[in-house]
């Protein structure tokens, strides 16, 4: 038995008519009509009524009609499952980070988890905010690292994806150290404009800048002097004197230490940061469940 015969079956039983359910079946009516009979003859029992106009259902063909819609339905599902079973298995954590967490925060962290909590296998993506919360939202990874600000809301937040605060960063303005230790760019100066080395409309820092602080700066002498997505690309921009920008302080925190950074501006200028962990809202694996569990203190179930 083929199972697109039960499609066809399915088309003659709600049009009623040979003719139109071959043209849903894109197929010409002689076609159509020798795989519903293939059909009947697989049953052993007429399905139809080909007496009347419109064609109708036998009671053989009332009672299959149920059963061709559960089959169709059972099978439409069975990739899915068979995924899910897959996915239930697997000991791998899904992650996705922001580029700036990836390598300053994530490696850190999971060494002091791993002396709580059994880590396994990990793969990690690497990308600004957009593409991670893409991800998640397709349902290709089990959890997503990144910076977030209480007033400025992502996909994810928008979508009622549950997440827990690992710890705070400081996003701080930021200018080349010169041999004095001074701010190769000062700021007190309302007649010299501030070089801006800025963020991208998709960077994930972008929009907390972009939101939390812009507008404060917009009676200041600002120039922007460069675009990027991550703040990763603006931090060696800085250091070679093109400019200030607005870094996560963990990105930056040996360059500070060192005196090749100087911290610039007044301190409603830096942003307090949180550093947030995601789930996947749906159903993850075994080993993703505990993990989160493990990591958000939540109870077993």
């Amino acid at each position: 038995m083929n199972l697109s015969w039960l499609d066809d079956f399915l088309a003659l039983a709600l049009t009623k008519n040979f003719s139109r359910a071959a043209e849903l079946r894109h197929m010409t009516q002689p076609a159509f009509g020798r795989r519903i009979r293939a059909l009947e003859e697989w049953l052993g029992a007429d399905l139809f009524n080909r007496s009347t106009q419109p064609t109708t259902l036998t009671e053989t063909g009332e009672w299959f009609r149920k059963i061709a819609q559960d089959l169709l339905a059972q099978v439409a599902r069975l990739p899915g499952e068979a995924q899910a079973i897959e996915e239930s298995s697997s000991t791998t954590l899904q992650f996705a980070a922001t580029h700036t967490l990836s390598f300053t925060f994530m490696p850190g962290w999971l060494r002091s988890l791993e002396s709580q909590v059994p880590v396994g296998a990990i793969q990690c993506v690497s990308d600004m905010l957009q593409r991670c919360e893409a991800l998640m939202l397709q349902g290709k990874v089990h959890f997503v690292l990144s910076h977030a600000h209480p007033e400025v809301k992502g996909q994810l937040e928008s979508a009622g994806y549950p997440s827990i605060q690992l710890a705070t960063d400081m996003l701080m303005p930021v200018s080349l150290a010169d041999e004095n230790g001074l701010a190769h760019h000062q700021t007190d100066d309302p007649s010299c404009a501030m070089p801006l080395l800025s963020y991208s409309s998709e960077s994930g820092i972008g929009r907390i800048f972009q939101t939390v602080l812009a507008p404060h700066l917009e009676h200041l002498p600002v120039q922007t002097v460069f675009t990027a997505h991550l703040a990763s690309v603006l931090k060696p921009m800085v250091l070679t004197g093109r400019g200030i920008a607005w870094l996560p302080q963990s990105l930056i925190a040996d360059e500070l230490a060192a005196g090749r950074l100087i911290g610039i501006g007044p301190p409603s200028w830096r942003i307090p940061l949180q550093i947030r962990l995601y789930r996947d809202k749906g159903k993850i694996s075994q080993t993703a469940e505990m993990f989160w569990k493990a990591v958000s203190g939540a109870e077993p179930e």
